[in-house]
């Protein structure tokens, strides 16, 4: 990775993942973030945060500075900004009807202790209530309902709502027994198959990415790549590096987030988003 302190820097727009990112080992935004969001918005520089989180949890974690900030939500599914959706990717409902099965015939086969998150424009639903993954899931969505409290068939493939994505949290590792049975969507082309963290694998339309996402965001706000700051940890942030002259992975980050990104920012734990945006605003 390239020495950027010294560097000449014309900022104007800041995308940052969520978990493994900006949140630190507690899933909390640092304190210390707070006051260089405020130095930002004096600047001019525009803060987005990019995640697979649903939009009303991540409105409710920026709730304080959210007036005018672009939010990229289920991994770029949906973009909003003011309460108003930007863009919209939604997934097939068919797609999503099979996902559905594919997870639940792999898990039978198994066994395997995973659940499904239908995640629609107006909630995320589930058909399992027990408080190990419902906590789980209510991390991630904070619009949340159990499917037979707001569905007369009490089934995730009838859910009707506008779908952006089909999460599934494995307990163990998402990407050994779940995303390979997911593939064949993938394969075809009817849909993205993304593992999203250790436990985490998500199925959306093809044409969604963060990166899709921001390139909107850049063209709306006349912003060009080397104004541009990416922080990335995992594989659904890979998209956003190429976007970014100020691409940085996080020291925790995957290999392939690693090789991608022009820099390295120190750990999530370490605070290091928080630190390197300091040096760079400095």
């Amino acid at each position: 990775m390239n020495s950027w302190l010294d560097a000449p820097r014309d900022l104007r727009l800041v995308v940052a993942d969520m978990d493994g990112t900006l949140l630190d080992e507690n899933k909390h935004i640092p304190a210390d973030f707070w006051p260089l969001l405020d130095l930002m918005r004096e600047r001019g520089i525009v803060f987005c945060p990019a995640s697979g989180r649903q939009y009303a949890t991540l409105a409710q974690m920026f709730d304080s500075h959210l007036a005018g900030m672009p939010v990229v939500a289920e991994n770029g599914s949906i973009v909003m900004r003011d309460g108003q959706a930007l863009h919209t990717t939604p997934l097939a409902p068919a797609v999503a009807a099979e996902t559905v099965r594919r997870v639940r015939a792999a898990v039978a086969q198994t066994p395997r202790d995973a659940g499904i998150v239908v995640c629609g424009r107006r909630g995320a639903y589930v058909d399992r209530a027990d408080e190990a993954f419902w906590n789980e899931a209510d991390r991630y969505y904070k619009a949340l309902d159990l499917v037979a409290n707001v569905l007369p068939v009490a089934a995730l493939e009838a859910v009707d709502d506008e779908i952006l994505k089909v999460a599934v949290f494995d307990f163990e590792d998402a990407s050994a027994v779940v995303a390979p049975a997911l593939e064949p969507l993938g394969a075809d082309g009817r849909a993205q198959v993304v593992v999203s963290g250790q436990n985490w694998v998500d199925v959306m339309d093809p044409r969604v990415s963060k990166g899709t996402a921001v390139e909107l965001i850049q063209a709306d706000l006349g912003v060009t790549p080397a104004q541009t700051v990416v922080f990335g940890d995992y594989l659904n942030d890979l998209e956003m590096m190429r976007l970014a002259h100020w691409s940085f992975a996080m020291e925790n980050a995957h290999p392939a987030v690693l090789e991608a990104a022009r820099y390295t920012a120190p750990s999530h734990r370490d605070h290091g988003v928080v630190r390197t945006l300091a040096e760079l605003l400095a």
